[in-house]
């Protein structure tokens, strides 16, 4: 009797069969339980990338000299509230406003995705509603004001595969000291009237040199890309320049840029052995934030 007490109440382990050593205790994996816990990791994800913050690649030279083919940035979701754009697929149907909105200050970078499209693009908050805005021989103007801007000579950025530096002219690609194509490109300092100041290209005569007036609509923002003569913004129509066609409606915002974490210049292969050569130094913690004059 005693010893079928202690076969009954010993531990699964502890079974013996015939006196020999334990007899294993096959345990089943829970699928089940392995979903779920898979779900919700996703969903924790998705709601991370949709509510707070999501990376995001840079496909364009659009907002060069700051931002780079090949970069990877960091986007914060919040600053302006929530709307329809927000989550990471943009699955939700159209609605009007914003949640917890506010509006952008001039000169933040922003993710948008333009009206009737789920394409996201990346430019720089210029005007804000009732803002009169025009462009004169490429240089902006804010309310009858011209928005100064600085010559800051030319700025040699490396020829890669992410900047090809097809887009500005035969001369614009040179030889640097050691041999290696080097871009130039013309830099102009461009300073709002808010403070806020940042490098743009201007390289000679482009179609978006002269545009407007217009007046900013409310709940508007009107965007531009620093590299101004390569930028689909909101100086040119949808179609068929694959512009942002005028001020885009603020609910159309999707988060702002914050910091690059990382930039590649296209040369990495299959290979991992030329992973590591392939990150551009320097770039890994640059603020997007623009900076103001003092």
């Amino acid at each position: 009797m005693a010893d079928d007490l202690a076969i009954n109440s010993g531990p699964a382990t502890d079974v013996r069969v015939d006196g020999g050593e334990p007899a294993p205790v096959v345990r089943r994996t829970d699928w089940w339980a392995e979903l779920k816990g898979l779900l919700w990791l996703i969903v924790a994800v998705l709601g991370f990338h949709s509510l707070v913050a999501k990376p995001f690649y840079i496909p364009s030279e659009s907002m060069m000299p700051g931002l780079l083919v090949g970069d990877r940035l960091v986007v914060t979701k919040f600053p302006y509230g929530y709307s329809f754009v927000t989550p990471t697929f943009h699955l939700l149907p159209f609605m009007k406003g914003r949640l917890l909105g506010s509006l952008p200050e001039r000169g933040d970078v922003v993710i948008v995705t333009p009206p009737g499209t789920r394409t996201d693009y990346i430019k720089r908050v210029i005007g804000l509603p009732g803002d009169r805005l025009e462009v004169r021989g490429g240089v902006v103007f804010l309310n009858g004001r011209e928005v100064p801007r600085r010559a800051m000579g030319d700025r040699l950025l490396p020829v890669d595969p992410n900047n090809q530096c097809t887009s500005y002219g035969p001369d614009a690609i040179i030889r640097g000291a050691d041999g290696r194509e080097m871009c130039r490109l013309p830099i102009y300092r461009e300073t709002l009237p808010n403070g806020r100041s940042y490098d743009t290209i201007d390289s000679g005569y482009s179609f978006g040199d002269n545009y407007g007036p217009v007046t900013v609509a409310p709940n508007h923002v009107f965007l531009m890309g620093d590299n101004r003569d390569n930028s689909a913004d909101s100086r040119f129509p949808v179609e068929p320049d694959k512009g942002l066609g005028g001020a885009v409606p603020w609910e159309n915002i999707g988060g702002r840029a914050e910091f690059i974490t990382f930039s590649l210049d296209g040369t990495a292969t299959l290979n991992p052995l030329t992973w590591p050569k392939s990150f551009r130094s320097g770039r890994a913690g640059l603020s997007l934030h623009p900076q103001k004059d003092r």
